[in-house]
C-alpha cells in the first residue's frame, strides 16, 4: 500500500466530518483549507522520510558495490541471477517439480526480483554518481 494513500485515508473521514459540521461556509472553508495544510505537512515528512530510507539503502548497497571481498561485492547480483533463472526456468517448463507445483512461490519469486532490481539499479546508479562526484571534485 502507497504510505501516501494511508495519509489520504486518515484525512478524508476528517474533511468529511467538516462537511457535516453546523457552522458557516466561511468556517467549513477554514478547517478544509487547515486539515489540507495539515495533510501537506504530513506529505512533506513522508518525503523526507522515504528519501532518508532511500540514501540509507543506497549507502549500504555502494559499501558493498566497493568492498574488497567478491563475494561482498557480487553476492546480490548471483542472488539475482539465481532467482531470475528460477522464473525463466519456471515460464519455459523447465522449473523443478516444487516451482511448477507451487505457483504462489514463483509469484514470490518474481516479486523478489522486482524488489532485487530495483534496488540493484539505485545502487548502482549512486555508485556510478559517487565515482563521477568524486572525479569532478578532484
Amino acid at each position: 500500500m502507497n504510505l501516501f494513500n494511508i495519509v489520504s485515508d486518515v484525512i478524508k473521514p476528517i474533511t468529511g466530518l467538516i462537511d457535516k459540521v453546523h457552522t458557516s461556509d466561511e468556517e467549513k472553508l477554514e478547517l478544509q483549507k487547515d486539515i489540507k495544510k495539515i495533510e501537506a505537512e504530513l506529505s512533506f515528512k513522508l518525503l523526507d522520510y522515504q528519501k532518508e530510507l532511500i540514501q540509507a539503502q543506497s549507502k549500504i548497497i555502494t559499501a558493498e558495490a566497493q568492498g574488497e571481498s567478491w563475494l561482498q561485492r557480487n553476492w546480490r547480483p548471483l542472488v539475482m541471477l539465481t532467482l531470475v533463472g528460477l522464473v525463466v526456468s519456471y515460464f519455459f517448463g523447465l522449473a523443478p517439480e516444487y516451482l511448477i507445483n507451487n505457483p504462489d512461490i514463483v509469484e514470490e519469486l518474481f516479486s523478489i526480483v522486482k524488489i532485487g532490481l530495483g534496488g540493484y539499479v539505485i545502487g548502482r546508479s549512486a555508485e556510478k554518481g559517487i565515482r563521477e562526484w568524486k572525479k569532478i571534485k578532484e
